[in-house]
């Protein structure tokens, strides 16, 4: 027989918390071991109510009870990282575990609660964790490609279906949003991020926190959020993975920090720390980050969970002994939970006994873990979160497929098209060629959560159903083997068949993500030879790219007609795709992160300082100028470049005045047109440019963006507002205020817009 769980102390104890709290305390419903309670039980909101039932809880923990709240442990079969094999189910039911991550299902994530309250001392109910980084089981295209839509309500939406088929399958916390700013194309993780720029990273850094916890906490249909990699991990050198980071102050304050910030004041409850050192000190113990800058100064009151083993990784880290020191030293900086590290179980109890830590960190710690599990509603109903029937319900909707679908659309960027090579016409025999035209599995990308590569349809299958069987040609041409050119004969006799060619190159799905860093940033493999092959038959060759990063794209511009970056669009890939082949959508993404002429190049960026020789833009390379001999500055593509089907023009651009008071706004208005023969998307971007500050400012810096659907000769009026707080920087003492001065402001389709007008910004 089970044992009901204990009500949140007794009457004394309650008393003693307030006549508020007394009453919470009475209320809550003596809770089943083995099964949930009334579903219609109200799960507390009233803060003070909350806090009362976290302080009556903690009262009654040992020692080890509380340590065992901060210990985070994965199943053993759907690790994400080096693992030790340990008895779990005992761990669990002794109390000495609070949270578990990769328990994938209702069935199993019901299975390990029910351990927890049949066996534990005090009942406290597990939280289950998982990374859902674009989507669930209906796999969103992969975040860098989202970015690239622009389309920040849709992202959001991406996230609000993650969020409804993660938590029907048990899962309560996503480790997401990854707010990382990314600038080196090296390293394999800007896949997972929004790319280079940090005002539109802030912008989809609380889209994501939205769409997962929309509506609430207390809702089943949602996840509490985790904004990682705290910080700066996009900034490592070499863009090798798990690589240091050396970031002045004032480049991590007004670069790396923000979107951070943004995620939280979003609503964001729960912080990752990074595995990169920063300035010396390891994510994982910087106290600078973790209490100064996080608890201190933005006032954070959630908790923070370590990344996989990084605590013990402070010993090769070189700043940590051994595990005793690592413990103090994460524990001391403010890190609450230690993900699959075993340190604060090991560690923690003796040093807290032997006076080296202190007590009231565990308490803080602890309360912040607690105070989620009540606002999730899980001391009302443990298992609200474990039902099979609505897990089967949730899954692949066609609303969700149809979302998925839109955004993969949204999100294809379409870099050349030479000769109005795209759209195909509806009648055009097509040599459809490449390691990816036919790849379920490549189309979801890297940490595609539940997606199967089943659920996936490919391009092929796509645009033989758009087009009839008997007007695609499928030939595999290579696999991403190096030397493998068994193919070729059978794509090039295709080709020759075709009026068009349709080559899907680009990197298979390993090739980014964690620990999947390159070098050299070409096609990987035989591709180019295959694509070289191909254009030698005379056919014209339209090259759709997926990849989970900026490729160095000379050679294959030059062997192509039209290029269409599809990055991994996801489960609905091969169906956006068909439809922008064949014109059904207009292309309408742009770049979200510069793609470069060459990997010297790197990192290369839009919003980049001056310097005190610079090179224009527009002349050929001048003696004793910031330059190189062999290359230009310029990139191949800028950030937010993207070609359409359709034309837009933009006229009438004016500013509302030529001052800006302290405490003023100024309005930028403009007309934009689609002057061109199809509906489409343009997406409006807004930049400033500051001509003189107290410390060196960008050439460009984004301020405002719209994205608009335009019919066909259709017109619409612009308006965006600047106001003083726009236009603060971060100062060199790290203050962060508008300083008076001359601006420039530009307005167009990508970061090479031109400039509409200047202002000045009035001293107070």
């Amino acid at each position: 027989m089970t044992r009901p769980l204990p009500r949140f102390g007794t009457l004394r104890a309650a008393l003693r918390c307030g006549a508020i709290a007394a009453l919470a305390l009475l209320g809550l419903s003596a809770l089943p071991a083995a099964r949930a309670t009334d579903a219609s039980a109200a799960i507390p909101t009233d803060p003070a109510v909350i806090d009362a039932q976290v302080s009556s809880l903690l009262a009654q923990m040992t020692l080890e009870e509380k340590i065992g709240q901060l210990v985070q442990v994965s199943s053993l079969s759907n690790a994400t990282g080096p693992i030790e094999r340990t008895n779990l189910e005992e761990q669990v039911a002794s109390g000495q575990c609070g949270s578990m991550l990769n328990i994938i299902g209702a069935a199993d994530t019901r299975k390990w609660q029910e351990i927890a309250l049949s066996h534990s001392r005090l009942k406290i109910p597990l939280l289950f964790g998982y990374d859902v980084i674009h989507g669930y089981r209906t796999i969103f295209p992969m975040n860098l490609g989202q970015a690239a839509s622009w389309d920040i309500p849709a992202i959001e939406q991406s996230e609000r279906i993650a969020a409804t088929e993660a938590s029907a399958a048990g899962i309560q916390w996503a480790f997401a949003p990854m707010v990382d700013i990314a600038r080196d194309p090296r390293w394999g993780r800007i896949a997972e991020g929004s790319g280079e720029d940090t005002f539109l990273g802030c912008a989809i850094a609380a889209a994501r926190v939205r769409g997962f916890q929309g509506g609430g906490l207390d809702r089943t249909d949602t996840v509490m959020a985790c904004v990682k990699h705290f910080a700066a991990y996009g900034a490592v050198q070499a863009g090798r993975d798990y690589n240091t980071t050396d970031v002045p102050e004032i480049t991590l304050r007004q670069v790396y920090l923000p979107p951070f910030k943004a995620a939280i004041d979003a609503g964001a409850q729960t912080v990752m720390v990074a595995f990169n050192d920063l300035n010396g000190v390891p994510c994982s113990a910087n106290s600078f980050l973790l209490d100064q800058v996080l608890r201190r100064e933005w006032g954070f009151k959630g908790f923070v969970v370590s990344d996989w083993k990084s605590i013990s990784q402070l010993i090769p880290h070189t700043i940590a002994a051994d595990g005793r020191q690592a413990c103090l030293l994460a524990y001391n900086a403010g890190v609450d939970m230690d993900m699959e590290g075993r340190i604060y179980q090991t560690y923690l109890a003796g040093l807290i006994r032997s006076g080296k830590v202190s007590s009231a960190h565990l308490d803080r710690a602890v309360s912040a873990i607690l105070r989620a599990k009540v606002e999730r509603g899980l001391f009302v109903d443990p298992y609200r979160f474990s039902d099979p029937a609505r897990e089967k319900a949730a899954m692949l909707r066609p609303s969700s497929l149809e979302a998925a679908r839109v955004l993969a659309e949204e999100s294809c960027v379409l870099l050349k098209n030479d000769a109005g090579a795209l759209p195909l016409a509806r009648t055009a025999h097509v040599a459809l060629v490449g390691p990816l035209a036919d790849s379920a599995r490549d189309l979801l990308g890297s940490w595609a959560g539940q997606g199967r590569a089943s659920d996936a349809v490919t391009l092929r299958t796509a645009l033989t159903k758009t087009l009839g069987a008997d007007h695609v040609a499928y030939a595999e041409g290579c696999s991403f083997k190096p030397g493998d050119r068994s193919g070729f004969d059978a794509a090039v006799a295709a080709a020759r068949k075709s009026d068009v060619v349709v080559a899907v190159l680009g990197e298979p799905w390993y090739f980014s993500g964690e620990g999947n860093c390159r070098t050299h940033l070409d096609l990987p493999g035989e591709q180019p030879a295959l694509l070289r092959a191909l254009r030698a038959t005379g056919k014209p060759v339209v090259v759709v790219l997926m990849n989970g990063r900026p490729l160095v794209l000379g050679d294959t511009l030059a062997n192509c007609d039209a290029l269409l970056e599809a990055w991994y669009p996801g489960t609905q890939g091969g169906p956006a795709l068909a439809k922008l082949l064949t014109g059904a959508v207009s292309p309408s993404g742009k770049l979200p992160v510069t793609f470069p002429r060459d990997v010297g190049q790197i990192p290369i960026f839009y919003n980049h300082m001056t310097t005190g020789r610079p090179q224009p833009d527009d002349q050929p390379r001048i003696q004793y100028k910031s330059n190189y001999l062999d290359v230009p500055n310029t990139p191949q593509f800028p950030f937010g470049y993207g070609l359409s089907y359709t034309s837009f023009a933009f006229s009438n651009a004016r500013l509302s005045s030529p001052t800006l008071p302290m405490n003023g706004a100024l309005t930028v208005t403009a007309t934009l047109a689609n002057t061109g023969s199809r509906d489409g998307a343009e997406v409006a971007q807004l930049y400033i440019r500051q001509l003189w500050g107290s410390v060196t400012r960008p050439v460009r810096e984004l301020k405002g963006f719209r994205r608009v659907m335009l019919r066909k000769g259709e017109s619409t009026a612009l308006s965006f507002t600047l106001r003083p707080s726009d236009l603060a920087f971060v100062h060199s003492d790290m203050t962060n205020a508008p300083e008076p001065g001359r601006f420039e402001v530009f307005l167009g389709g990508d970061s090479k817009a031109p400039k509409i007008g200047e202002f000045t910004l009035l001293p107070r």
